[in-house]
């Protein structure tokens, strides 16, 4: 499967991203480029944008740039850091990187900026990496 069809096939049975409501805006070996809205029903009790939201946008981006290359690749470890924050209504854009690829492992950067450029969220993400990606082995009941 190519980068796109990857991208794709992720987007419409990833049942978070298809609750976020994510974009996806482009992707090649390696990189991955999304975005979302941030909605009213996604606030936390101070009236911003949930961290675990955030989190979600860009552990999608991770999860689409590291399987990109056709190889199942599935995280091990994850951080973020949230420097400013998020509001109803404001688009996020998540640009995931290609740091470093293995054989066995893949490390990825994100980071999470509004329309404005103002950086919301830098994540640092590392996968394992096994066999071929494959939809069918993936699907629901198997």
């Amino acid at each position: 499967m190519e980068a796109r069809e990857i991208a794709r096939y992720m987007r419409e049975h990833d049942r978070v991203a298809v609750w976020l409501g994510v974009e996806i805006l482009e992707v090649r070996p390696g990189y991955a480029r999304v975005a979302m809205v941030v909605r009213e029903d996604m606030l936390n009790a101070a009236g911003i944008c949930q961290g675990g939201v955030t989190f979600s946008l860009a552990d999608f981006a991770f999860a689409v740039a590291s399987n990109s290359h056709g190889r199942l690749a599935l995280a091990v470890s994850a951080q973020i850091y949230y420097p400013a924050a998020a509001r109803a209504g404001e688009r996020l854009i998540a640009e995931a990187r290609e740091v470093n690829l293995t054989e066995k492992t893949g490390l990825y950067e994100v980071s999470v900026r509004k329309e404005d450029g103002t950086l919301v969220a830098f994540f640092t993400g590392e996968v394992v990496r096994r066999g071929v990606f494959n939809p069918q082995a993936l699907s629901p009941g198997r």
